[in-house]
């Protein structure tokens, strides 16, 4: 396998990590205090939609900025989205589960009604700015690393792998994230020691909603370029999986995303491979969605989550 394919495989594995690895994340925060939280793919759609949206009206002001400023655009997306999730578990205490369904149910639909009283049409134009590859200045120079890791490469994922290592920081290592794992393990404990467990529980759901919503934007402007109602197809629940698969750990749920998104890349890139080549398209696009349900099965029993998660908290007097 020579230097450049094998720097291509690496950079498209990068480009379609990223929007897993964030919206994983965004799981981790809020399964960790204690929320399931099934509707990551709700989450994304609305990320991806609003980012779209903005990236097709203020292209001409902000230029190649653009994308980034999507980014946050539909992070708030998400958070304002996930805040259906948070009142709805905490406040009126309902399943968790049926919850985020109705979060996947009710996403792709109110977009695509949004998009036709917009735009007059079933999905958006193409988006002029987009992500494109890019080299690390001094770093793409380095001989052999520099062509695999830093040349033509997806900046976003490596924003996102600053975001878990930074996320894994938080979780294990500040107080906000001792009070948020509290939570998650046992809310009565928490709440005898002063910690506000429906704070708590509020702040892990919407930086899900955050991390969800950036996910589903760099997926549109890296990836998929427009808006329409198959943009997020399966997406959430991959990076759901991808979130068991890691354990509930920053870090880990990151391997695990590069894991989903090197099979997502192989529908693409297995035609100039060895041996993979000889597979059939439909198995290869397939992959990442066997794969999805292979790691749910296997992993879902034994991996042990946070034990007052999905359980709702109804504070003592």
């Amino acid at each position: 396998m020579t230097i450049q394919l094998l720097s291509s495989l690496i950079s498209q594995t990068l480009v379609y990590s990223a929007p897993l690895i964030l919206t994983a994340l965004g799981g981790v925060f809020s399964e960790r205090s204690g929320i399931v939280n099934v509707g990551l793919e709700g989450i994304m759609v609305t990320g991806a939609f609003s980012s779209v949206i903005f990236n097709l009206s203020f292209a001409d002001q902000f230029g190649a900025l653009t994308p980034w400023l999507g980014v946050l655009v539909g992070g708030f997306a998400g958070l304002l989205f996930s805040c259906l999730h948070a009142a709805a578990t905490i406040n009126f205490r309902a399943d968790h589960v049926i919850s985020g369904t109705v979060m996947n149910l009710l996403a792709p639909p109110l977009t695509i009604f949004l998009i036709k009283v917009i735009y007059g049409k079933g999905q958006t134009d193409t988006i002029q700015e987009q992500f494109g590859y890019f080299d690390f200045p001094g770093l793409s120079k380095i001989p052999i690393i520099g062509d695999l890791f830093f040349n033509k490469t997806s900046l976003p994922a490596y924003f996102a792998i600053v975001v878990a290592l930074a996320a894994w920081f938080i979780i294990y290592k500040t107080k906000f994230g001792l009070r948020l794992r509290s939570v998650g393990e046992n809310p009565q404990a928490a709440d005898t020691l002063g910690i506000n467990v429906y704070a708590m529980r509020y702040a892990g759901v919407l930086i899900s909603g955050f991390l969800g919503g950036m996910g589903g934007a760099v997926f549109a402007q890296s990836i998929a370029g427009r808006f329409a109602i198959t943009t997020i197809a399966g997406q959430g629940f991959i990076s759901l999986a991808a979130m068991i698969f890691g354990k509930w750990n920053p870090l880990g749920t990151m391997g695990a995303a590069m894991f989903f998104g090197f099979a997502q890349n192989l529908s693409i890139a297995g035609a100039n491979l060895p041996v993979i080549s000889q597979i059939l398209d439909v198995y290869l696009q397939s992959a990442p969605y066997v794969l999805t349900i292979l790691v749910l099965v296997i992993f879902l029993g034994k991996a042990t989550g946070p034990k007052a998660g999905g359980v709702n908290y109804i504070k003592s007097k």
